[in-house]
């Protein structure tokens, strides 16, 4: 397999915290996206959307968007219940991510690593009051249980955990969330260290508008 990957981003992170859990090798194509790099024709191929990451498999089938790749790489692993109800309530949790923690806590972190809070100072009020929403929705679920879903670690903990951890950086007071950072705990001692969290400052083109 190769992965398609950007260094600074965590959506891409969660596919490599899957493969390490699950001992997967691929290849990984490193695309520098702040340069355009996933905008030319090849790529877009692959990701109309032109974005990362991309898993392309053996026989050159593409697959885009970090959740269907997580669903697609842990089939019949523990991270995905084969139980129906079990498997949409793990969904369930990564759509949230989606809809919820990538317009906030994602976006606002961006914003704060590569210096454009300034440009988006008229929105900055209303994204903050929105992701400290977010998170007081993710404290109130996890008081009395461990993980988000089918209180067993999954996929979902892995799509959440990505920047929702990483709040902290941006901008956003986390010491009130007492069983969110109880959560953040418990999945940092199963995630480890071998996958690190990568930074813009990494990629020379990070501040660079397209």
């Amino acid at each position: 397999m190769k992965l398609y990957d950007y260094a600074g981003s965590q959506n891409a992170w969660k596919v490599r915290q899957l493969c390490h859990h699950l001992h997967l090798e691929y290849e990984t194509v490193w695309v520098s996206i702040f340069e355009g790099e996933s905008h030319t024709p090849d790529f877009l191929r692959k990701n109309p959307a032109g974005a990362v990451p991309v898993l392309e498999l053996d026989d050159g089938r593409c697959l885009a968007e970090s959740h269907a790749i997580l669903l697609y790489l842990a089939q019949g692993s523990p991270y995905l219940p084969d139980d129906a109800w079990q498997r949409a309530r793990v969904c369930q949790w990564l759509f949230f991510e989606t809809d919820y923690v990538q317009s906030t806590v994602a976006t606002l972190r961006h914003w704060n690593l590569t210096g454009k809070n300034e440009r988006n100072a008229a929105q900055l009020p209303r994204r903050r009051a929105s992701a400290s929403h977010v998170l007081e929705l993710l404290d109130r679920h996890l008081q009395g249980q461990h993980f988000l879903a089918n209180e067993c670690y999954s996929i979902a903990d892995i799509a959440v955990y990505a920047y929702v951890h990483l709040a902290h950086e941006a901008g956003l007071e986390m010491a009130d969330y007492k069983a969110l950072l109880g959560w953040i705990e418990r999945v940092s001692k199963i995630v480890g260290t071998a996958v690190p969290v990568r930074y813009y400052s990494e990629d020379p083109f990070s501040g660079r508008d397209l």
